[in-house]
């Protein structure tokens, strides 16, 4: 595990002020009153500890039948001599997790959007320039970031920011008028819009400086595997970026935001909690080595003397059973690790007198309130506030099939268990089988034998007979082959494990399928209904954990960003649901209606900038890279505008009545970008020869010459 993947959840922005203890000269620390918090800590561990053992029971028979291992249960009798193991469920957990990134990265980007909510009455949802001006001069002016309405502001409010340039500004502003701009070069402007694309380009460029798609792909898998996958964030880090002044290093440090995975056996949620939106507290249980604890005190709000405390008092790491069991190194480890426990959720105010922790103000009326606390060998590491502003447990847990009663989820090797099991003992009765079927039983007369004989059989053996008929003291018997009955067993089982996963084999490149799947039309049905197990799942990763996140990221960004205008009444959604559409079919359909709202009477009705995008999404393009900004937009409308007035479509020819001469209609066959009029397409565009001329001979039966 790296540093930063244990450090990433201290929130240290510049505003804020630490409340780490400060250094003492004794060699020693001891803090009287931290016996009440570890305790308090150690107490909810435990109880979250013993609420899940049933479900690691469950997360280790998952992971063996995804390893093809069996499991102490399994007795195998003397005669039984094939140890084979099927690994079906390792090709569906595969397959479901390859398919759920598949639809969630499809576009190469994290599947979350910011959009405007809608305005209040009497604000400005939209505003537009007037055409008759110079766009450009305009643009440059007073720019496209001063001239753009932030959300919920008024033309009245713009004209009020602007006071300072009144002189300069002033034949520009009375342009910018609220309302649908109502031809082509009006281009219409939605400012809670820009805000809305700012934020999210803020929130992508965070999510992927963090890795993120890494991350999230981690937790997809233990959400198909185990049936659970955990996130967690944001959490502010300082990050380094090299740089070199005059050939000396010197980094620049910026705190940002940043997310990761969490194992799903280091995750100890509220026991009573059946989702993240109920849970009092998580519980995260680290591993750390001397060098990563001690690097904690680098970080802030942490307490350096309690860290030199807990590691002068040793190793504290104790394996829990199941990673005894899950590890294929049966040789134990002499390094020191320390077990960690970090503490999110509600705790009771009293729990935290005599602790150096400052309550704020608004909240010391309250019962309880929302702390970090981290412990080590029974020292507090860290005890803070929640920095969190709304409050939240920065944990996402997002199952991959939802259970009523359960924070954990239920996965596809669980599913599949016991069809797996079947498969894995019909297939060792069909090899046992084929391997009796495949050699001779021999059976020995000894008394025709000469006594003392090794009566072991191979090509070319001696046998000395003593007495009796020819070929009656050794002869073979060729035992029955049911490996095909064995066979096609496997195979009915096979069968259920496609539909107790609902996840069909032909989703995952098996052939032979039969019947109804043999054409077009049935293949389209059998992926649409494998489609709709995955569009639960998808669905759920926007319930569970992208649209948390998102939104967290948002709060994030509204609390500590200090930039304007990425701020505003916006939504923060998940779309990973809309890749499920094939991006032919959206695209497809993005064309279709472009072209229904090409209708003059429709025109102002559609939000064009939206569909351009779209339509790029479909296509698997950027749009951020293809499509102008609103601003831009305008200026190239009026730069077309004013090539169309300068270059003038030429007149059509008119004859000698002065009426337009009607273009004449070629040859059949011809083709309108055809200039002979001849037909033949595209083929030989030049002029029409004569007979006569060289090379053509026409009908005169002459020759080319």
């Amino acid at each position: 595990m790296e540093e930063d993947d244990l450090f990433e959840n201290e929130m240290a922005m510049d505003s804020v002020e630490s409340n780490a203890v400060e250094d003492m000269d004794e060699d020693s620390y001891s803090d009287p009153n931290a016996g009440t918090v570890v305790g308090f800590v150690r107490a909810h561990y435990s109880k979250a500890s013993t609420a899940r053992e049933t479900e690691e029971t469950r997360w280790v028979q998952a992971y063996r039948n995804y390893r093809g291992l069996y499991g102490p249960d399994v007795q195998f009798t003397s005669t039984e001599k094939s140890r084979i193991f099927v690994k079906v469920t390792k090709t569906k957990v595969l397959a479901a997790y390859g398919q759920i990134v598949d639809v969630l990265f499809g576009n190469h980007k994290f599947p979350i959007t910011v959009d405007p909510t809608t305005l209040p009455e009497g604000v400005a949802e939209s505003v537009f320039f007037e055409s008759n001006t110079d766009m450009q001069k305009a643009k440059e002016q007073f720019g496209s970031q001063t001239s753009s309405l932030l959300p919920g502001e008024t033309i009245v409010d713009l004209r009020e920011r602007l006071a300072g340039a009144k002189n300069t500004l002033e034949p520009v502003v009375d342009l910018l008028k609220e309302g649908e701009g109502g031809t082509a070069t009006e281009i219409t402007v939605h400012p809670a819009m820009i805000s809305a694309k700012k934020m999210e380009k803020k929130i992508h460029d965070q999510l992927e400086e963090s890795n993120a798609n890494k991350q999230l792909r981690v937790a997809a898998f233990e959400c198909a595997l185990f049936g659970t996958g955990v996130m967690k964030g944001p959490f502010a880090v300082d990050k380094e970026y090299p740089k070199y002044v005059e050939g000396e290093y010197k980094p620049i440090i910026k705190t940002v935001p940043q997310t990761s995975s969490v194992s799903i056996w280091n995750f100890y949620p509220d026991p009573d909690a059946a989702n993240m939106d109920e849970a009092e507290y998580v519980i995260e249980r680290h591993k750390m080595s001397r060098t990563q604890i001690r690097a904690l005190k680098r970080r802030p709000f942490f307490r350096k003397n309690a860290i030199d405390t807990a590691v002068n008092m040793g190793e504290s790491y104790t394996k829990e059973w199941w990673e005894q069991v899950m590890e294929d190194d049966s040789n134990d480890s002499k390094a020191e690790r320390y077990e960690v426990l970090e503490f999110w959720g509600n705790v009771d105010v009293e729990v935290l007198e005599g602790h150096d922790v400052e309550i704020p103000d608004n909240l010391k009326d309250l019962d309880q309130v929302s702390v970090n606390i981290w412990i080590c060998n029974n020292q507090v590491l860290r005890l803070v506030m929640n920095p969190f502003t709304p409050t939240l447990i920065p944990y996402y847990a997002v199952p991959y099939e939802v259970s009523p009663y359960s924070l954990f989820g239920v996965g596809i090797a669980e599913n599949m268990d016991d069809t797996q099991t079947l498969m894995n003992g019909f297939m060792r009765m069909a090899v046992d089988n084929a391997a009796l079927s495949g050699n001779m039983l021999i059976e020995v007369d000894e008394t025709n034998l000469v006594p003392g004989q090794d009566l072991s059989v191979y090509p070319g053996k001696v046998f000395r007979r003593q007495g009796g008929a020819p070929g009656q003291a050794i002869y073979g018997t060729k035992f029955p082959n049911v490996s095909n009955e064995n066979m096609q067993m496997f195979d009915k089982a096979r069968v259920l494990s496609d539909e107790s996963t609902g996840f069909p084999s032909f989703a995952h490149g098996q052939t032979g399928v039969s019947g109804v799947g043999r054409t077009a039309s049935g293949i389209s049905m059998l992926m649409s209904a494998a489609n709709g197990s995955i569009r639960n799942v998808v669905k759920n990763v926007d319930d569970y954990l992208l649209g948390p996140l998102a939104k967290a990221f948002f709060n994030f960004n509204m609390q500590f960003d200090y930039d304007e205008e990425i701020k505003g009444d916006l939504d923060v959604k998940a779309r990973g649901t809309e890749s499920l559409m094939a991006n032919e079919v959206r695209s497809q359909r993005l064309m279709q209606f472009l072209q229904v709202v090409q209708n003059p009477a429709l025109a102002p009705f559609a939000k064009m900038d939206y569909i351009i995008r779209e339509i790029a999404k479909s296509m698997d393009l950027d749009p951020d890279k293809l499509v102008n900004s609103m601003s831009d937009a305008t200026v190239q409308a009026e730069i077309l505008k004013k090539w169309k007035e300068a270059n003038p479509a030429p007149a059509a020819p008119v004859g000698p009545d002065g009426q337009p001469i009607a273009p004449q209609a070629g040859p059949a066959g011809a083709q309108a970008g055809d200039p002979t009029g001849a037909g033949g397409g595209t083929i030989g565009t030049g002029q029409v020869p004569t007979p006569g001329e060289q090379g053509f001979s026409a009908n005169t039966g002459q020759g080319a010459a």
